[in-house]
């Protein structure tokens, strides 16, 4: 028996034991979004903190930031000239809104038909607890291939504000070799997947105001430019006949995909019918000259996340509201820059809107998207590791969603992320009711095994 043997067989042994933990770790509201749950943060800050204590690493430490704290933790190899992994996770989550959608409590972890149900299951408890599973069976039945880093920040699901800087102030404590980020996910269960590009994300508020406080529809009607009308006309006219967007030089910056990479793209086994069975939608939409595959990780969008404005209770309430908003995002790809996507939406703005009201804009976000080199070791580790436990290669694709700190590592800390994860499309990740497929979950535990000790270079 190896030492890579022994590890994978402790995991398999200890599978409830690591469910467990999760459990736990699921069950502490880390809504980073609402200021209510600050203590629930640093409780699940103080929760991270004690199981890598447990798990024979004492060097961690709760890192303050102008916002929620980040967890960094270390290990250290007893190989000389070892290489060295920083480990990444987020401990927030999404808020689990709106509650009635759920079928049990979102912060109490229910099994259901091999899936883990409850907020953070998947996006991204399940990963942290995977990673620190794969430590621990390697450290319980022997040497450490690698030296251990881990970076588990607050904030990741509100764009990560504090992270950029964090990095900068801490360049020196977060040196390695390379970056194991377990935030992307997996095309199916049967199919192992490498994330290589990344999304960028903007995200905005746009306030649109009237008069100075709601009027009576009769009385008013006809003389006053109605909000809600302005800001739909306004949204209406962010697309074209073509669902191309419409803010000026949106699409300057965008790097027109090669021929070979539409090619690869066209490779993953995600079909019309897969997307509209995931998502439940009547047909699909967007971009024309564009496949799915391709408008979902490889083309910008630009969405609206919310509107809000006027009369919205039971019954009927003849007024003209006296403001109205929208939250919109634009999904970006390498080479955009959020702040002249700020400054192209500002302008459309500008030329569109008409001069019966005011408005503001507001910037909430703005992360790069990324592209990541698949010939780096790294990347060739976690395929053989992949293909070690599925038995077939793992396909790679660019995922549609952001991860800011692939981008910020990237150019502050100068190093590439090896994205994967074993999160599945039908975890309804940011939803209600999302789950965890166990058995995947499992299996990436092994995979992430195989992957310290490829890296390290022993068979």
């Amino acid at each position: 028996m190896s030492l890579r043997s022994d590890a994978l067989e402790y995991s398999k042994n200890n599978y409830d034991f690591y469910q467990g933990i999760l459990q736990d770790f699921i069950e502490i509201p880390s809504i980073s979004t609402d200021p209510i749950r600050k203590p629930n943060m640093l409780e699940a800050a103080n929760f991270i903190k004690n199981i890598l204590n447990q798990f024979g690493i004492q060097d961690v430490q709760i890192l303050e930031t102008k916002g929620h704290p980040v967890v960094f933790a270390e290990k250290k190899s007893a190989i000389k000239e070892a290489l060295t992994v920083l480990i990444y996770g987020h401990y927030d989550v999404q808020p689990p809104d709106p509650l009635d959608l759920w079928k049990t409590d979102p912060f109490k972890p229910a099994v259901r038909n091999d899936r883990l149900f409850g907020r953070g299951a998947s996006d991204m408890k399940g990963q942290i607890i995977a990673s620190l599973a794969a430590y621990h069976a390697i450290n319980s039945t022997g040497q450490i291939p690698v030296n251990f880093k881990f970076i588990i920040e607050g904030e990741e699901e509100i764009g990560s504000p504090n992270l950029a800087g964090f990095l900068a102030k801490n360049k020196d404590l977060l040196k390695c070799d390379v970056i194991l980020n377990p935030d992307a996910g997996m095309i199916s269960p049967e199919n192992p997947t490498i994330v290589y590009g990344l999304r960028g994300m903007t995200y905005f508020e746009l306030n649109v105001y009237g008069p100075d406080h709601d009027l009576h529809s009769g009385m008013y009607g006809g003389v006053i430019h109605n909000p809600a009308l302005v800001l739909s006309e306004l949204i209406t006219k962010m697309h074209d006949e073509n669902w191309k967007v419409t803010l000026p030089g949106f699409y300057d910056d965008v790097i027109p995909l090669s021929d070979e990479e539409r090619e690869q793209l066209s490779r993953l086994p995600i079909t019309e019918d897969d997307l509209i069975r995931q998502t439940g939608a009547p047909a699909l939409w967007g971009e024309k000259d564009y496949n799915p595959i391709e408008r979902l990780g490889a083309r910008p969008t630009l969405e609206i996340n919310g509107m809000l404005s006027g009369f919205i209770g039971e019954g009927s309430k003849t007024i003209i509201p006296s403001s109205a908003m929208a939250k919109i995002s634009m999904r970006t790809v390498p080479n955009q820059d959020p702040d002249k996507i700020y400054q192209q939406l500002k302008n459309f703005i500008e030329m569109n809107i008409p001069q019966t009201v005011k408005w503001d804009l507001k910037q909430f976000a703005g992360g790069w998207a990324s592209i990541s080199d698949i010939s780096h070791p790294g990347v060739i580790a976690l395929t053989k590791a992949l293909e070690n436990v599925w038995g077939i290669p793992p396909l790679f694709k660019r995922e549609g969603g952001s991860i800011p700190v692939v981008a910020s590592m990237q150019r502050i800390l100068g190093k590439d992320s090896v994205l994967t994860g074993f999160g599945l499309p039908e975890d309804k990740i940011h939803s209600p009711n999302e789950s965890l497929h166990l058995p995947t979950w499992k299996k990436g535990i092994l995979s992430l095994i195989h992957f310290f000790y490829n890296y390290a270079g022993i068979e």
